[in-house]
C-alpha cells in the first residue's frame, strides 16, 4: 500500500482529559473518519493504521485518537475496567467530533466513525446520542451488542465487519444487527479471526470500510 497523507499530532481537551491523536488530511479530502479504539488498543494500532491509510488513499481524512489519557491507560492495563466504560468512551468520541467541527482544517468536512472492539460500541452510542455529528459508522471486530439499548436511535448507515472464525463475535453482531434501524449491513470475512491477521483479511476489511465510508461520508449535493 502506498504512503498516506502526512500525520499531524493533535491534542484535544475534553473535560479534564487531554487526549492525543494523529490527524491526516489528504489533499481535497471529501470527509474525515474518527477512529474509536477499544479493548486496550490505541492510535498506534497497526490494524487501524492500515485501514486509515487505505481511507486516506481513497480521499478521506482520518483522526486516530487515544480515547484514554496516559494515566487512564495505565489503570486500564491493570484492571481492564475503562475499556468497557462505554459511556466514558462515547463521551470522548462526541468531544472529538466537536473538535473536528471547530478545527479550521476539518470544520467543513462530513464525519464518519470507525470503531474497533469496545470502541465500536462507543461510536454507536455517540452516533445515537448526537446523530447530526456523523454520516456513517463502520465496526471492525466490534462489540455493538454493548450498545443495544440505543441502536434503534442510530441514524447513520452502519457496516459491521466480523471475521468468519470469530464465532462469539459473529453472534454478538448478528444480535445487534436486529436492533439497528438505519441502513445496515453485516460483512463476514471468511476464515478471519478476531484480529484479521490471516493473509488478505485486513485488506478486505480496508476495502469494505473504504467503500462504505466513501459512499456515505461526502458533502451533500445541492439540488
Amino acid at each position: 500500500m502506498k504512503g498516506g497523507a502526512a500525520q499531524q499530532l493533535v491534542r484535544i481537551v475534553i473535560g479534564s482529559a487531554q487526549l492525543q491523536g494523529n490527524l491526516s488530511l489528504p489533499e481535497n479530502s471529501t470527509g474525515v473518519v474518527l477512529f474509536a479504539h477499544g479493548s486496550g488498543s490505541s492510535r498506534h494500532s497497526p490494524r487501524n493504521q492500515y485501514v486509515a491509510q487505505a481511507l486516506q488513499e481513497g480521499g478521506l481524512g482520518t483522526l486516530l485518537i487515544d480515547l484514554l489519557t496516559a494515566a487512564e491507560e495505565r489503570e486500564d492495563a491493570r484492571n481492564g475496567r475503562l475499556r468497557f466504560d462505554i459511556e466514558l468512551l462515547a463521551g470522548r468520541v462526541t468531544g472529538a467530533s466537536g473538535w473536528l467541527a471547530t478545527n479550521p482544517a476539518t470544520a467543513y468536512l462530513p464525519v464518519g466513525y470507525f470503531g474497533a472492539s469496545t470502541g465500536a460500541a462507543a461510536a454507536l452510542l455517540a452516533a445515537a446520542e448526537h446523530p447530526d455529528n456523523v454520516r456513517a459508522v463502520v465496526s471492525r471486530g466490534g462489540r455493538p451488542d454493548l450498545a443495544i439499548p440505543v441502536l434503534d436511535r442510530v441514524k447513520a448507515p452502519t457496516l459491521l465487519i466480523v471475521g468468519g472464525a470469530d464465532l462469539p463475535v459473529i453472534e454478538m453482531n448478528q444480535e445487534a444487527l436486529k436492533y439497528l434501524g438505519a441502513e445496515k449491513r453485516l460483512e463476514i470475512v471468511p476464515g478471519a479471526t478476531h484480529l484479521f491477521e490471516e493473509p488478505g483479511a485486513l485488506e478486505e476489511v480496508a476495502r469494505l470500510a473504504r467503500e462504505w465510508l466513501q459512499r456515505h461520508v461526502k458533502p451533500y449535493t445541492r439540488r
